[in-house]
């Protein structure tokens, strides 16, 4: 092996392991995410006494289109701070949809670990998924399908929409979407 060919491999490994690095620090990331939202199931489940909820099949409803609301006629506001208070975003809540308002000093990149590896893909996508296997038994009507979308302003996110997200599961999104902002907060954080 020529001195070439060894310094493409050396190359070659070192790229590997910084891959390796990258991947294992996201593995942590959404271990330490599955982590918190078990803690919460086991919570959830202690308060509820272990007693099985009875499934009630929804009474079919067309729905009427709704427009958009403001931040304003939403029935009430979440703001999301760090452990030094630090305004990382504003959530505000309606009957069945949120808005995610980043605060106006936060710059978070949609490509910053853990935003799309763990809430957009574990979280969000997952309830989705759910849903759609519960419409297709008809345990809910298609236009409860829990839906979101992500505002950006090129990479950066300025807000999240989630539509359909069903009262029991808002103690569970609030946590992980202030978890991922945390997370996301400190990276920036580490690098300025």
């Amino acid at each position: 092996m020529t001195d070439e060919e060894e310094k493409e491999k050396i190359k070659k490994i070192a790229e590997l392991r910084s891959l390796l690095e990258k991947r294992v620090e996201d593995v942590e990331t959404e271990l330490e995410g599955m982590r918190i939202l078990l803690g919460f199931i086991d919570e959830t489940l202690l308060e509820k006494g272990f007693k099985r909820a009875e499934i009630v099949k929804p009474i079919p409803i067309t729905p009427k289109p709704v427009p958009p609301k403001q931040a304003s006629e939403y029935e009430r506001n979440i703001p999301l701070k760090t452990l030094t208070g630090d305004l990382l975003a504003n959530i505000y809540v309606d009957e069945d949809s949120m808005r995610v308002v980043i605060a106006e000093d936060k710059s978070f990149n949609v490509n910053t670990p853990p935003f799309t590896s763990f809430l957009v893909e574990r979280v969000l996508a997952k309830m989705q998924e759910k849903d759609r296997e519960a419409a297709s038994t008809g345990e809910i009507t298609p236009d409860k399908i829990l839906s979101y979308n992500i505002a950006r302003d090129g990479d950066m996110i300025r807000e999240v929409t989630i539509r359909n997200f069903r009262p029991e599961r808002l103690r569970e999104l609030k946590s992980a979407i202030r978890w991922t902002l945390e997370k996301m907060y400190e990276k920036i954080m580490q690098t300025s």
